[in-house]
């Protein structure tokens, strides 16, 4: 039996859960078809998604259509759970996208759509609702080619669209037209199919044109584009029979070593985590030990296979597959299973959140319950970044949006019984080093002797080793590269083992300490390179380097100075043509610039860019501006530095170029 696993993905509202609902029940899996509103469904399993009517974590269930089983992944729509959205996109052998024939292309379609082809996910689109008041079949199917892709192939016509009554009806060999579309379309991407239609008008025959087809949406060089009601159940048998034609099943060698990706984190009500995966490779059985992201072994006690009602029950996971898995004690989502899957992105390529809010207890005792709670979440989200201020008793969550915010509260309050709220949401900076800067340290040469042989005085190094480092500007978006030019003589093997591990550790310091820079920020896109080192044989520890990188690091940041620089988003804007004028002022009163602006068929496309922090402002003011017909869409779109009085970020400890704070804020925590 072949396997595919298959994300179904859409803007929200487009009605993406109700096509999972339907295409579960149209294929058996269940005995009636839920509803969003009344929170029936199967895949919003969370009795908050259930009240909110939104996806909010994925959920997997399964279905048979013919010989192929079909693992359905429902993700969220709306875009502050982008991040829930990428982990899932790496798994997925095919998608549908859904789009609604009434609204069209919205704003997150763009980003969805870019975001499979990049991962070259094979891609079928559903265009949803076309019994609804409103809807225009053709107009989207224009707009998905000239927004998405050209290669967007009609699979069938709509009849009496807008109305209760709206069918769809496939297209079949005895339709010319299709015949010729379909070949015009193929033959782009294939000069063996124009050749042949050139030689005869007739071309190819219908299955070759069909089995064409298929080779071609599995290359992502084109995209069948269905048609229907979801929650009339129209057109939904044409899409499964288009899943089990067009996309193939999952591959992989079962005998080979395991390697998979977890895309997902549950606990139950014991905290125990549940680990939901997607193996590539390899055999995974019960009490089996499997290597876990880039930490040490553990043990999967027990897997739970997803599969059609009415399969075989397994208690193991092969190649293709995916399952639940317990045991995994100190799993995190993103995490590789066994051996890293070739070809599948390490990071996340989505931005990481661009906002923050102070969060606090309404019941001050609850302080330790809350932060305990949120790293639970953390654990389910790692683009939750969790950041406590000890001194001011204070906890930070960054976000993608004021939904996700409203969603964490109501999680906190229902499963861990917590009320709390937030403060007002910030925009999130960094800090990039403006020059280069070095500093460092050398070991007490009254107390011991160091190891490099340099005589120096007494100084105010308060830990047994040497340290010298330097930081340096590095491109935007590369984050914070690490390297060491010290001769291997100077590293000290019997405390790290081999050079290697003594770089990954003083890597990882190196990002710690950069945590909170100059201005509380923390620093990215630089170079940091460790031009000296020394220890003192046996009493110099793991944390004399990791306390001194820290010292170091900022000193030498400090001789380098900083720019702060806060987030940015690229827009496209779609708007009525006579409305751009007063569109395109009010983004230069916001601070943002055109970047490119084109008129065609009474519409006008904006291109521009706007400091994240005002993009608000705009998405509350377009619809008045452009007599609700605006369409924004926004992007990440890197950092920019901020001249004037830049914002600063209180510190959650003393700053290490406050000496002797910094060592007694160390001296308190032991």
């Amino acid at each position: 039996m072949r396997t595919l696993n298959l994300g179904i993905l859409a803007h929200v509202d487009a009605g993406k859960t109700t096509l999972s609902e339907r295409l579960l029940y149209t294929a058996g899996a269940i005995d009636h078809v839920g509803s969003v509103d009344a929170g029936t469904t199967q895949t919003d399993s969370l009795e908050l998604e259930r009240e909110r009517g939104i996806t909010i974590r994925s959920a997997v269930a399964s279905f048979l259509v013919g010989d192929l089983a079909v693992n359905l992944v429902d993700t969220p729509g709306h875009p502050d759970f982008i991040a829930e959205v990428e982990r899932v996109l790496g798994v997925l052998d095919g998608a549908v996208l859904v789009v609604s024939a009434v609204e069209g292309v919205q704003p997150q379609t763009p980003l969805l759509f870019r975001a499979l082809r990049r991962l070259d996910v094979p891609t079928l689109i559903f265009v949803n609702k076309i019994d609804r008041s409103g809807a225009d079949p053709d107009r989207v199917l224009e707009v998905l080619a000239r927004r998405l892709s050209p290669g967007m192939v009609p699979m069938g016509a709509v009849r009496d669209a807008g109305r209760r009554e709206a069918t769809f009806t496939p297209f079949n060999a005895d339709d010319a037209a299709h015949c010729a579309s379909l070949t015009e379309a193929l033959a782009e991407h294939d000069e063996a199919i124009l050749r042949s239609f050139i030689r005869d008008e007739a071309g190819l025959s219908y299955p070759s044109l069909r089995r064409q087809l298929a080779a071609q949406t599995r290359l992502g060089a084109v995209h069948p584009v269905f048609f229907g009601s979801a929650g009339q159940g129209e057109g939904i048998d044409a899409l499964l029979a288009g899943v089990d034609e067009l996309l193939s099943g999952a591959r992989g060698d079962p005998d080979a070593e395991v390697s998979g990706r977890v895309f997902k984190i549950e606990r139950t009500a014991s905290g125990e985590r549940v680990a939901y995966a997607r193996l590539f490779a390899g055999t995974l059985r019960p009490r089996q030990r499997v290597r876990v992201g880039d930490g040490d072994e553990s043990k999967a006690t027990s897997i739970r296979v997803f599969a059609p009602a009415g399969a075989p029950r397994r208690d193991h996971v092969v190649a293709g597959e995916m399952a639940a898995i317990r045991g995994l004690a100190t799993v995190r989502v993103g995490d590789a299973i066994g051996e890293r899957p070739p070809g599948i992105e390490v990071a996340p390529r989505f931005p990481r959140p661009t906002l923050e809010a102070v969060v606090f207890p309404l019941h001050p005792e609850e302080q330790g319950s809350l932060r305990a709670a949120l790293a639970q979440l953390a654990d389910q989200d790692p683009l939750i970044d969790v950041r406590q201020d000890d001194t001011r008793h204070e906890i930070s969550v960054s976000l993608y949006g004021e939904v996700q915010k409203e969603v964490i509260q109501a999680t906190l309050e229902r499963d861990y019984g917590i009320a709390a709220d937030f403060r007002e949401t910030t925009v999130l900076c960094i800090e990039r080093p403006a020059r280069v800067g070095e500093a460092d340290e050398v070991i007490r040469a009254k107390t011991h002797t160091n190891i490099t042989g340099r005589s120096s005085p007494l100084s105010m190094n308060p830990f047994l080793a040497t340290l010298g480092l330097r930081i340096e500007p590095g491109p935007p978006g590369s984050g914070i590269e690490y390297r060491h030019v010290v001769e291997p003589r100077l590293i000290p093997l019997y405390l790290f083992k081999t050079p290697d591990m003594f770089a990954t550790q003083m890597e990882a310091y190196a990002h710690e300490a950069l945590t909170e820079g100059l201005a509380g920020w923390q620093v990215t896109d630089c170079l940091v390179t460790m031009t000296d080192c020394g220890y003192a044989s046996p009493v110099t520890s793991p944390a004399d380097f990791r306390r001194l990188t820290q010292l170091v690091l900022m000193t030498a940041l400090d001789r380098a100075g900083t720019w702060v620089c806060e987030p940015l988003s690229d827009l496209t804007l779609e708007i009525p043509a006579s409305t751009a004028p007063g569109v395109v002022a009010t983004l230069g009163q916001l601070g943002g610039r055109v970047r490119s602006q084109f008129s065609a068929n009474g519409m006008s496309t904006v291109d521009a860019v706007l400091p994240v922090g005002r993009v608000r402002q705009l998405q509350n003011r377009l619809p008045g501006l452009s007599m609700g017909e605006g369409i924004l869409e926004t992007r990440f779109g890197g950092y920019q530095p901020i001249g004037d009085n830049p914002p600063r970020r209180r510190r959650t400890t003393p700053s290490p170029l406050d000496r002797d704070a910094w060592l007694a804020s160390l001296a308190k925590r032991g």
